[in-house]
């Protein structure tokens, strides 16, 4: 299993709440290029997002599946793209002192040929990759943050 992580200045609820919005999913997640559906009960366990992979015209479309939830502390993803495969994808989100959120992202390729490859060769992919999506969120979710508190009376 890949992990990376990530120190973010906002509570986990602010976190969460850019995890709950399945909209925001093409905005990090590295490799989703377009939404185009999220299921109503999104991020109830198997509510789908419905999203494209890859650069147009060569993209895939298929779906991201819930497997898991804790709301304002854990999302456990399936993420697809056939033919290349799925990946089960979890997100931890833990309180790290005063208003700031420690993000673990693991990853285990659960079908599809990469399942064949060996760990550290998976990792040499999914580490940089997630790292960049985790750098992303982060993004998203202090913007976001910062612009609620400013709205705030």
């Amino acid at each position: 299993m890949t992990e990376v992580s990530k120190l973010v200045e906002v509570p986990p609820d602010a976190v969460f709440a850019v995890l709950a919005d399945g909209w925001q999913y093409a905005g990090w997640v590295v490799g989703s290029s377009h939404i185009r559906d999220v299921d109503e009960d999104w991020p109830a366990v198997g509510s789908r997002i419905h999203h494209s992979v890859g650069p147009w015209p060569f993209h895939i479309q298929d779906v991201t599946v819930v497997k898991a939830v804790e709301p304002g502390s854990f999302l456990k993803l399936e993420a697809r793209g056939w033919p290349l495969g799925a990946a089960e994808v979890g997100l931890t989100l833990a309180p790290h002192g005063e208003g700031r959120t420690r993000i673990l992202m693991t990853e285990r390729v659960v079908r599809g040929p990469g399942k064949v490859l060996p760990e550290p060769v998976q990792a040499l992919v999914a580490k940089p990759r997630n790292n960049e999506a985790l750098a992303r969120l982060a993004d998203l979710v202090t913007g976001k943050y910062a612009n609620r508190k400013n709205a705030q009376p």
